[in-house]
Order: C-alpha cells, then sequence, then structure tokens
C-alpha cells in the first residue's frame, strides 16, 4: 500500500489477502498514516507489514510500536544488515530496542504479552535489491532471525544496469542464485508482482514463490482506469 487510504487497506482485506505491506519506503506515508493502515489491517484478521524507509533502528521500533506484525528491510546486502534490522526489532537480551508503552503493547495493559509474542511471532524479511547482495547470500541467509527474503525486481536490476529488463539472462540468472539460496536456508522465498496481473501471480507462485506481493494500489487503480477507458473509446 503507498496511497495511505485506510478504506483502500478495508477493500484489499476483504478480498482475501493474507497480509499487507504498508510502504514508508517510495510513498509519502507517515508513521500517523500507517498506524490507521495497521490497525484496519489488524482489526481485519489479516498481517500487517510496513516496508521501511530504511534499515533504521529508531522507524523499526516505532513502527513494531504501532503493531506492525514485522518489517520488510529494503536494500540488505550483507548480513551486518540483517542483525542491525534484527537488534533494533527485539528487546533485550536478544536485541537492543527500547521499552515503551504504545499500541503494540495495549498501552500497557499487555506488555508481558507482547513481549512473548515478539519474541515467537514477529517477521524480519530482508529485501534482495542489489548485485552487491549476490555475494552475500549465503552470509544474509544464515542469519537465525531471518523468516524470508523479498527479491526488489527494479532496484535489482537497475543495480546491473539493466533496469526493468526483466527477460534478461543476467536477472533471470540472479533470481535462480537467490531461490536456491534460500532454500538451502530454509527461508520463504518472496517477490514482487508490481502489475496486477494474474497470469504472472500464477507464473511466481508456480516457480515456488510464496510470499508474494500482488501489484500495489495506486498499479490497481491505474489499470482499472485505463481498461474503462479503452473500452469506452473502442
Amino acid at each position: 500500500m503507498s496511497l495511505a487510504s485506510t478504506a483502500i487497506a478495508e477493500m484489499m482485506c476483504d478480498a482475501g489477502y493474507q497480509w499487507i505491506a504498508i510502504d514508508l519506503e517510495h510513498s509519502p506515508t507517515t508513521l500517523r498514516e500507517a498506524e490507521a493502515l495497521i490497525q484496519i489491517i489488524d482489526a481485519k484478521g489479516r498481517t500487517p507489514l510496513v516496508r521501511l524507509s530504511s534499515n533504521d533502528a529508531v522507524q523499526i521500533k516505532r513502527v513494531m510500536d504501532s503493531g506492525a506484525h514485522g518489517v520488510i528491510v529494503p536494500m540488505v546486502t550483507s548480513q551486518t544488515d540483517v542483525d542491525a534490522a534484527a537488534q533494533a526489532m527485539h528487546y533485550p537480551p536478544r536485541g537492543t530496542r527500547g521499552v515503551g508503552l504504545g499500541r503494540a503493547q495495549a498501552y500497557g495493559e499487555a506488555f508481558d504479552a507482547y513481549r512473548s509474542w515478539l519474541a515467537e511471532s514477529a517477521v524480519l524479511i530482508a529485501q534482495i535489491e542489489h548485485v552487491d547482495a549476490l555475494d552475500n547470500l549465503d552470509a544474509i541467509f544464515s542469519h537465525p532471525a531471518l523468516d524470508a527474503f523479498f527479491i526488489g525486481p527494479y532496484d535489482l536490476t537497475a543495480s546491473m544496469g539493466i533496469a526493468g529488463q526483466f527477460d534478461a539472462e543476467q536477472y533471470k540468472d540472479a533470481l535462480e542464485r537467490i531461490r536456491e539460496a534460500g532454500q538451502r536456508h530454509g527461508l520463504c522465498a518472496g517477490i514482487h508482482v508490481v502489475e496486477p496481473n494474474p497470469a504472472e501471480l500464477q507464473a511466481r507462485i508456480g516457480d515456488g514463490y510464496r510470499f508474494v506481493a500482488y501489484s500495489v494500489d495506486f498499479r490497481m487503480i491505474a489499470h482499472a482506469c485505463k481498461l474503462g477507458v479503452q473500452a469506452a473509446n473502442d
């Protein structure tokens, strides 16, 4: 989600999305807006995740305190990046996260319950979207705190000098290297299907991806609008 609309969040939940990622990296969404979206998604019984602006300990702490069930960390290229995010997510002694009372802790009424939930259920996802990560995949994926990886197609191809060229053999080879490394370490494989194309979604599922972000709110709206205008003009 990039548009920060609680109505769109409700519609996506009611459509059957299992999880929804709130994007703070490439959108003007504020933390207050993100918390409102988290509340809607949570209340609908779906999983609210937040894609961070960067691997920033303060932002991780604040979105987790707002009730996010986990974070997608952009531009992970080393095990050190994963470790930094894991430290920021968890309280001492496992991590370095400061203890505060907010929505996640029921405003102080359920801190112990939240601490147990955090240790057992919060998820950490590394976004693999730069060529520099390719030589460090085993080190990245072997981190015990990591639950899944998520491929960012546009940034990954851009870092290779072939931005948006998803049919390039260089990109296909990179995908295979990433997936094979993920399998070696038992991680859930994720990818972003940017355009609302059901055939591509089915193809990615057929490739073995189980953590798939299907399109983005503004592309869905734009696509539907364009189809309507084309039909009217035919």
